[in-house]
Order: structure tokens, then sequence, then C-alpha cells
């Protein structure tokens, strides 16, 4: 006996009407509850900034990424003097955040880390990013309209509620310190593509093979494979510790 299945109307958080968009409901609702909170915990999540996780994000009732920066903003609700001064040095130490993770932080359309990627080897900071550096970066036209209209109607606002002291640019960081090859499973990254996004915003190319081109091939699980081999006579240097390597 089969029952049908009536999907919802309205979103669970806001009551807002959804939306069908390629067989999918969505809440496009800019005043939803848990879109707000989501915004602030993957901003927090991607400019790696300890101790800002849902239940504190409840706690301050932040809705929005600018929040983080806004000195009027309470910590008290934190409930704990310690807590709130982690966070408050956490958040300190965000400003200096290359434009590699700045980017990627406000969930733009399109804008993830390959794009950003590329933008960081075209452009020295934000203010740079117009329809011109966008195309010599190989952005796509989707791509291209959703960071300019971001940079026009959210940008100018996150940047003026910035303290006067702090000069959140957005600095590219890529400094092309050479490019490395992965071997095998690691053991520092859950995944190949966190080891690669590592990687990248560090300043290293990463290629998906042994060409002439590689000067280092990480390789943390130890075996001696003929990818290995060939490094070692042709003179690459091998990895065994990317964490290590990373923070040297």
């Amino acid at each position: 006996m089969f029952h049908k299945i009536i999907p919802p109307t309205n979103c669970p958080s806001c009551d807002s009407t959804l939306v069908w968009e390629n067989d999918l409901l969505y809440c496009r609702s800019a005043s939803c509850g848990d879109q707000q909170a989501k915004a602030v915990e993957h901003f927090a999540k991607t400019m790696k900034i300890k101790g800002l996780g849902p239940s504190s994000i409840r706690k301050l009732g932040w809705t929005c990424p600018s929040d983080i920066y806004n000195l009027s903003k309470d910590l008290s609700a934190l409930g704990s003097e310690k807590v709130a001064l982690k966070l408050l040095a956490e958040i300190n130490n965000s400003v200096v955040a290359p434009l590699e993770l700045l980017l990627p932080a406000f969930g733009i359309p399109l804008i993830g880390n390959t794009a950003t990627r590329k933008l960081s080897e075209t452009v020295k900071n934000i203010s740079e990013i117009n329809a011109d550096t966008c195309e010599r970066a190989g952005l796509g036209p989707k791509a291209t309209t959703n960071l300019l209209a971001w940079l026009e109607d959210e940008w100018p606002y996150f940047n003026e509620i910035m303290p006067h002291s702090w000069e959140f640019s957005g600095t590219s960081s890529v400094t092309n310190k050479g490019s490395v090859c992965i071997s095998g499973r690691l053991k520092s990254f859950k995944t190949k593509a966190e080891a690669t996004n590592a990687l990248n915003v560090a300043g290293y190319e990463v290629k998906s093979s042994l060409t002439k081109q590689v000067n280092f091939l990480i390789n943390e699980g130890g075996v001696e494979s003929a990818k290995t081999r060939q490094a070692r006579d042709s003179g690459v240097t091998i990895v065994t510790d990317l964490i290590s390597f990373l923070e040297n």
C-alpha cells in the first residue's frame, strides 16, 4: 500500500513559503533564523574561528557574519568571561585571514575554494576584484555575476562595520612555493580535497601526477610505491608529515 507524500509548503523555521528549484524545496527568506545562524556558522568554520559553533551562535543571537566583528555586541551571553575572552582572541586573529579563506566564508554561490584560488593568482586583495580580473582569473559568467553583485550589495556593509584599527582587505597569500603531488592515503587530513585546499592556501600548487614541475611528493602512508621511487630518483623531496610541512 502506497501513501502519497505531500511536500511542505512553508519553512519549518520562519514559516515563509518554500520555492521549488530543480526538484528541490528552498526557503529564500532573508529573515529565516536557521539560514542566518547557518551563515554565521559557515563563516566561522571557514575562517577557523574556534569556539563559535551552533551553541555559541544561538546564545549570542548573531544572525550575520558582520555581527562577529561588531564590537558593540555583548559576549556575556556565553556565560563565562574566560570563554568570551578566548572567542574574542580568535576573532582578533581572524582579521588577517587571506583572501583564500575570506571569500568562501561568505557562501557566495559558485565562489568556493577553486574560484577563489584562481582569483588569488590574479589579484592581490579584494579591492582589485572586478569584471576584468574575474575574466582573467578564468571565472565563468554566473560566478562573476554572483561575486560582483555581492561586492556591490554586501561587502560595503560588512567592511564598514569593521573597527577602524582593523584592515580586513582580504589579501591573497598565494606565493607559489612550488608544486606538490599527493600519493597514497593521508593521515593529516580526512580527504585529499581538504589537503589540497590547505596546500593551495599555503601557496603550493597541487598536481594530479608526478610531472617534471613537482617539487614535493606527499607520502604519509610510507608505502614504497612506483611513484615514490620515481620521485626519489628524480630528486623530488618526499614529505611524510603534511602538517609539519605546512607549518614550516
